[in-house]
């Protein structure tokens, strides 16, 4: 079973948001004529590489909920100019939204076991939720109807 990491999407009010910040930093890499990944890069480094690349994702938490995945493709361990450790979390730029679960607040990213990972939307329920207004959507979330 792959093993996952979590992080908050701070900044981001929505999956439709994030796919659009997404569609943004892939267009600005192929401009510069780099790799079409979605980079995301934090201090510290997974120790769990191995389990991580064997088909995990990165979780993204939008505003107190799951919500979004994408598949990782490398985790690339770097010294910023002023010499302190970075990480780059390289995925797939594909945001794949995911059944809605709350998640509190957290700093940094976590390990996510495979096994509490919520499942997929299927694009039709995708599209369903998506198009509902945010109060509603997590009102029937609280009311175990999402």
């Amino acid at each position: 079973m792959p093993l996952h990491l979590i992080k908050l999407c701070v900044g981001c009010d929505s999956v439709k948001d994030l796919k659009g910040w997404v569609a943004e930093r892939i267009k600005a890499a192929k401009k510069k004529g780099q790799p079409a990944h979605h980079i995301h890069i934090t201090r510290m480094t997974p120790k769990r590489v191995e389990e991580v690349l064997a088909g995990g994702s990165l979780y993204w938490v939008i505003r107190g909920e799951i919500a979004a995945r994408e598949k990782l493709i490398a985790i690339e361990p770097f010294r910023d100019r002023d010499g302190i450790g970075r990480c780059r979390l390289v995925m797939q730029p594909k945001v794949i939204p995911v059944s809605p679960r709350p998640m509190r607040a957290f700093q940094g990213w976590r390990y996510f076991e495979a096994d509490a990972a919520p499942p997929d939307l299927t694009k039709s329920a995708a599209s369903t939720v998506a198009a509902m207004p945010e109060p509603m959507r997590r009102e029937l979330r609280d009311l175990g109807l999402l």
